[in-house]
């Protein structure tokens, strides 16, 4: 019924893991966090073979209800957890991430294994190297479970609109995980990995993250690589977690972040303990508030959860304080960058009729802005990047509702006539990736009808760590992050 293509890259090693499935199953490691599973298996206590497991059985009995993966790298998996138990076994620990199972979005390169943006245009696409993303987390230990599902071509909201089937909402499967990255939150929800990686061009790792409970990061623009990932646009595109704490969030950047040469919007910075996040001083943060338009026409249920965490964060800071964000372009005129990476394929009949229409109407308006409209729109984003720095001399970190709405039901968002234009729900993430900093989301609560609620948390450029310690302080004391999704 939902369609998911399984990846055989090696032999079998079914009969060692028989012998631990009842183990894996009785002891739920599934639930365990990032942070919990490395502590374990570093003490020998569970093995990675196990642990990858687990989840993939986890996947066998629940995808089919989320469709989270298009490719489950099953014997991959096996083989690398294996390797994984074999170096602990030997003394050898690469790190928190040592035999992690994890799930990439289906934009993130990954050598001779399908990478298709879930569109009919790449369906048979395998890449000959690796996304440096992927590289780095290969060599700091961790299992790839698979490729997940998201928005074709990472160009929308919602997840409906792919070739492999709608994403569902682990909340709620008639509803929407968000987009892009709707797979990869999707799956973390359902414990179908420890933690993903997706990408965010204008709220693709944070909207996901608000609709599906669980932390997504984006973090400052060219900390983590792009290269090797399937673009939109250059200027916005960034890669980060997904996870279900923060905690995790920060073990899953220590991974990905670093300069790379080959990668042109790259930048250096000092090297940080990002998961040292917690000792820092809240006493001293100073909380700005972003009322407009962020906090316009929101939902009830929205309004009510961000008051709760307005309360809840003037507690733990140094008082809130509300402020102004400084005039920034919009967004449309950098999706030309979009245009010119499909180019090729809408030249050619055979590759353009593969679009699906929503996305070819929206990739094909891209590319009718002049050179002119671009460049007075990048050197009006390089303005705005230099400008937000001095908001942060007022105040620490900057919060606002993730998203103004609820997610949407699948029905209306496969409606080509509710899915052209951007969606609204970006209304509140866009302006950070033009600002370039890094951004947040945390689970701020629930609606009445028991949807998540997602609050989002900026701090400067390379500011990661005061995000970090903001949202894990607030994900203590208000620990929404301990309720689990129907399907899990």
């Amino acid at each position: 019924m939902l369609s998911r293509r399984v990846f055989i890259g090696g032999v079998s090693g079914s009969a060692v893991l028989a012998a631990t499935r009842a183990l894996a199953e009785a002891r739920d490691l599934c639930e365990l966090s990032v942070a919990e599973a490395s502590a374990l298996i570093r003490a020998r206590e569970i093995s990675p073979v196990e642990l990858a497991r687990a989840y993939l059985d986890r996947i066998d009995r629940l995808d089919s209800g989320i469709n989270a993966y298009v490719t489950v790298t099953r014997e991959l998996a096996l083989r690398q957890a294996a390797q994984r138990a074999a170096e602990i076994a030997q003394g050898r620990w690469r790190g928190p991430l040592h035999g992690i199972p994890i799930g990439l979005k289906d934009n993130i390169d990954t050598a001779g294994i399908p990478t298709t943006a879930a569109s009919a245009v790449l369906a048979d696409r395998v890449p000959a190297s690796d996304a440096r993303v992927w590289q780095l987390l290969a060599e700091a230990g961790a299992v790839l479970l698979g490729k997940l599902n998201m928005h074709e071509f990472a160009y929308g909201g919602t997840s409906a609109i792919t070739h492999f089937g709608p994403v569902h909402n682990p909340w709620n499967p008639a509803h929407i995980p968000g987009g892009s990255s709707g797979g990869s939150a999707a799956a973390v929800a359902a414990r179908l990995c420890a933690a993903a990686l997706g990408t965010d061009t204008l709220a693709s790792i944070r909207l996901p993250a608000a609709y599906c409970g669980v932390v997504g990061f984006k973090p400052t623009h060219g900390l983590a690589s792009i290269r090797g990932i399937i673009p939109v646009s250059e200027t916005l595109d960034h890669v980060g977690p997904l996870t279900r704490t923060v905690a995790d969030a920060a073990l899953l950047l220590q991974g990905i972040a670093g300069y790379d040469p080959a990668d042109p919007v790259s930048i250096r910075v000092e090297p940080t303990d990002y998961a040292a996040f917690a000792r820092a001083g809240l006493e001293r943060m100073r909380i700005g508030v972003v009322r407009k338009p962020y906090f316009d026409d929101l939902d009830p249920d929205v309004a009510s959860a961000m008051e709760d965490a307005l309360d809840a964060l003037a507690t733990i800071g140094a008082g809130l304080r509300e402020v102004d964000l400084p005039p920034h372009p919009d967004f449309p005129v950098l999706l030309a960058e979009a245009h010119a990476w499909h180019a090729p394929y809408l030249a050619e009949a055979s590759s353009r009729d593969l679009y699906h229409p929503v996305t070819l109407e929206r990739i094909v308006a891209a590319g009718g802005f002049s050179t002119d409209d671009y460049i007075a729109v990048r050197r009006d984003v390089e303005l705005a990047r230099r400008a937000i720095a001095a908001v942060f001399e007022e105040v620490d970190v900057l919060v606002t509702p993730t998203a103004p709405g609820l997610p949407e039901t699948i029905r209306n968002a496969v409606n080509p006539a509710e899915a052209t234009g951007a969606e609204p729900s970006v209304r509140n993430t866009f302006a950070f990736n033009i600002f370039g900093i890094p951004t947040i989301s945390v689970p701020c609560g629930y609606s009445e009808s028991g949807l998540p609620i997602g609050l989002q948390i900026s701090g400067p450029a390379q500011g990661e760590t005061r995000v970090l310690a903001l949202a894990h302080a607030y994900e203590q004391a208000r620990a929404w992050h301990t309720h689990r999704p129907p399907i899990a």
